[in-house]
């Protein structure tokens, strides 16, 4: 009954996908978050956050950026991580000009909202293969421990 959907050129969706940008981009709807819990699609760096019972672990896939340039600050409970990423890709007018963009480049900032229980004074941070790992140890009076009964 639908066999006819079936029979459309192998590109008809990329060709769609690529219009979907290009609406996007002309009316700027890409630059909005789509909820009030979200970040706008696209932002630089993606980040992954989650927790043991004696850390927070917050993981900023960055890659392409140099890891002496990152600012990781940690205020109030917030964590912020700073940085730019240099564009590989010639600006118009340059020695070329780029039909595609899809990499992420320029000044970036993502902010973390962290819970109450971390210690600020135990946080650690490395990079490695174009991931930024910060892990924020939870104070010790907040973790559970064993209580022997006498």
């Amino acid at each position: 009954m639908y066999e006819s959907l079936l029979s459309f050129p192998g590109n008809f969706f990329t060709d769609f996908e690529r219009l979907q940008r290009q609406f996007d981009d002309a009316f700027a709807s890409t630059g909005r978050p789509a909820s009030i819990r979200s970040v706008a699609p696209g932002t630089f760096p993606s980040i992954n956050v989650g927790h043991t019972p004696a850390s927070v672990e917050i993981y900023a896939f960055a890659p392409g950026i140099d890891a002496a340039k990152v600012e990781l600050t940690l205020d109030r409970g917030v964590l912020t991580i700073a940085g730019e990423r240099p564009a590989d890709v010639p600006e118009r007018g340059d020695k070329g000009y780029a039909y595609s963009r899809e990499r992420a480049a320029g000044k970036f900032r993502r902010a973390v909202n962290l819970p109450d229980d971390i210690d600020p004074a135990r946080v650690t941070a490395n990079y490695r293969d174009g991931v930024l790992h910060v892990s924020v140890a939870k104070r010790e009076e907040t973790q559970p421990r064993r209580i022997t009964v006498q």
